[in-house]
């Protein structure tokens, strides 16, 4: 194993010397050193309960904790009820011939009360060797404290331990007062960002674990509510409210099992295509490659399902759907990683505005499923997922014109090159003298990382100066810059459900065009948070046109597009030579979605084991490391 630090080394020594210990009192009951350490198996059980019901500590903690109406103590010690519990030892102590301790299963924890009158003098033994982080199994009554804590008293018997040890944890859990703040050590070592952050007040762990401090006495006379003290006292108020790692990827699964249930319930039918392609298609992105061996042939990892998809609806499956991972060899940010989930659906003989309104509908019951609610919050706004908006993205680029830019462009001032360059123009000299008029004469090329006052009217400026000089050279070139244009003003202003409709031909090579205005295709995406969520249009079901556009996308490779496709996919163009239906087709991604539902302000947070780059032990990087604040990363 290679440890961190030479303390890590020892604490590991010093535990493997526990462990032995721990064989030796296994031993003694009659259990060999693998069954003394590392035992295969430990029933837990409750009257009531069974596994079809959940981890078992949470069941308890619901059946008998529940804040409407928990089983008071008197009860519980009237009924004496018995249970077999296992989990992980988040809070331990020890005072004299009796102790404390919290056990954590399925993100509950559940307080346990070790008494060596009890349990006997062997269990006793094994409970002092006990470390945080080691797996136990216990079995017990229920009762209260004195001061209400749930609690399972353990109970040996002559024919079986009250105490049962599992799993010894060699490593040190992190610092048990902030938990496990790192957030580059947190996406690495989710498996310890799990168990660490499940929404448990630390300050509370804390006092848990301070027995030298602590003036509570423990002693039980007979009766539960006899116990004095409890080790755990009630949480610590705190400013912010613990994180619940657990708890977003719990929704995470909530938001699958929603979209499956919406869209087999509409008579869809889930499938799975290949995710390993001999032509990157259906989207543009730069494709990761890799080799067969066997067959002697490149392979793409897919960065889109949906020309296969759409195989299957010319195959007769009029409404099919697929949840499954994209790859696309691109970038990292809060909003990006290569390997991400989509959902892809499509149904025939519908169009873009029939997924429309299913889109909507879509978002809202998912929303209800995972939250119980339709308004979530995100980056500090609250959005109403009940309430959409919809605006064509000639129509969102007029809305969200920069007052200081001058008039905004009119509708038919995106038909023609010259007509919207002419206005870039205007809008470049207008934008400079308002920057010129507050003092700021620095050319904006040289500005960056200042407010966003000063920022965004800057990079304005320059932007509408760069489109109006292309757009006179390169006229063709108008349909990729209105998206560029929708991109940089529009975007960022999108919080609330909106959908945006009506794309350029330019930037949509699988889409079917408008018939009354052929260099705009029937395209949308729909925006919550300020980004893209979903993308969805009417599909071409041209053969003839697909083939002219791939050629074009192959002509746009050549010119340098390193998203472009790179060769015609010939085997989809054959099939829809035996005729695509009217199809409307959307792709949605998880990841995104499932941010907006958990508050989740990274996508490396609803991703279990996100993209990092490795880690390299340099002396530069570890002084780098010594010397930022707490919890950034220096990603």
């Amino acid at each position: 194993m290679h440890f961190e630090s030479e303390f890590e080394q020892k604490l590991y020594q010093q535990r493997q010397e526990k462990l032995q210990q721990i064989a030796a009192l296994g031993a003694e009951n009659g259990l060999n050193p693998a069954q003394a350490t590392y035992p295969n198996s430990f029933t837990v059980n409750a009257l009531g309960w069974d596994e079809k019901q959940g981890d078992l500590i949470p069941w308890i903690k619901r059946q008998f904790d529940s804040t409407e109406s928990p089983v008071s103590g008197e009860q519980l010690e009237a009924d004496h009820k018995q249970v077999a519990i296992a989990g992980r030892i988040m809070a331990i102590r020890l005072q004299g011939k009796a102790g404390f301790a919290q056990l954590q299963q399925g993100g509950q924890r559940l307080q346990i009360y070790v008494r060596k009158d009890d349990v006997g003098e062997n269990a006793f033994a094994l409970y002092k060797l006990l470390d945080l982080g080691d797996h136990i199994g216990i079995r017990g009554y229920l009762m209260r404290t004195r001061t209400g804590e749930l609690t399972v008293h353990v109970t040996s018997a002559p024919e079986q331990t009250g105490l049962a040890f599992l799993a010894k944890a060699m490593l040190a859990l992190p610092d048990k007062y902030h938990g496990l703040e790192d957030t580059e050590l947190r996406y690495r070592q989710r498996y310890v960002d799990l168990f660490m952050n499940t929404g448990h007040s630390a300050k509370a762990d804390k006092s848990a674990n301070s027995a030298s401090t602590s003036t509570e006495s423990v002693s039980l006379s007979g009766a539960a509510g006899e116990v004095e003290g409890s080790a755990v006292s009630p949480a610590v108020e705190t400013e912010e409210v613990p994180r619940n790692v657990r708890e977003v990827f719990v929704k995470r699964a909530a938001v699958l099992r929603a979209l499956r249930k919406f869209f087999d319930a509409r008579g869809y039918l889930e499938v799975e295509t290949p995710m390993m392609q001999q032509i990157a298609g259906g989207a543009a992105a730069r494709p990761f490659i890799t080799h067969h061996n066997e067959l002697d042939i490149d392979l793409f990892l897919r960065i889109a399902p949906e020309l296969y998809l759409k195989r299957l609806v010319v195959g007769g499956l009029d409404r099919v759907y697929e949840i499954n991972r994209n790859f696309r060899n691109e970038g990292v940010s809060t909003r990006h990683n290569p390997e991400f989930t989509m959902l892809e659906f499509y149904q025939a003989y519908a169009n873009y505005h029939d997924l429309m309104d299913l889109t909507e509908e879509l978002i809202k019951f998912v929303a209800m499923e995972v939250n119980g609610t339709t308004i979530t919050h995100f980056n500090g706004n609250e959005i109403n997922l009940g309430n959409w908006t919809k605006l064509s993205m000639r129509e969102a680029i007029i809305k969200w014109w920069p007052k200081a830019a001058g008039p905004a462009p009119r509708l038919e001032d995106f038909a023609a090159a010259s007509s919207l360059a002419a206005h870039f123009e205007e809008a470049h000299k207008a934008m400079e003298a308002y920057r010129a008029k507050r003092g700021e004469t620095i050319d904006p090329i040289w500005i960056e990382g200042e407010s966003p006052e000063i920022q965004e009217p800057a990079d304005q400026q320059m932007m509408f100066e760069a489109w109006g000089l292309v757009l006179r050279k390169y006229p063709d070139r108008l349909g990729k810059m209105i998206a560029d244009v929708f991109e940089l003003l529009a975007e960022k202003h999108l919080i609330q459900p909106t959908i945006i409709y009506d794309f350029p031909l330019a930037v949509s090579p699988l889409s079917k065009v408008k018939p009354e205005e052929p260099d705009w295709v029937e395209r949308f995406e729909f925006y919550i948070g300020g980004f893209e969520v979903g993308n969805a249009f009417s599909e071409l079901n041209d053969p003839v046109d697909q083939d002219n556009r791939f050629q074009q996308q192959i002509e746009q490779k050549e010119k340098g597009d390193e998203e472009a496709m790179s060769a015609v996919d010939d085997d989809y163009v054959r099939a829809l030579g035996y005729g695509l239906p009217p199809t409307a087709g959307e792709g949605i991604g998880i990841d995104r979605l499932t941010m907006l539902l958990t508050n989740s302000s990274s996508i490396r947070d609803v991703i279990l084991f996100p993209l990092m780059r490795p880690r390299q032990k340099t002396a530069e990087q570890v002084a780098q490391k010594e010397e930022q604040p707490h919890g950034e990363s220096t990603e």
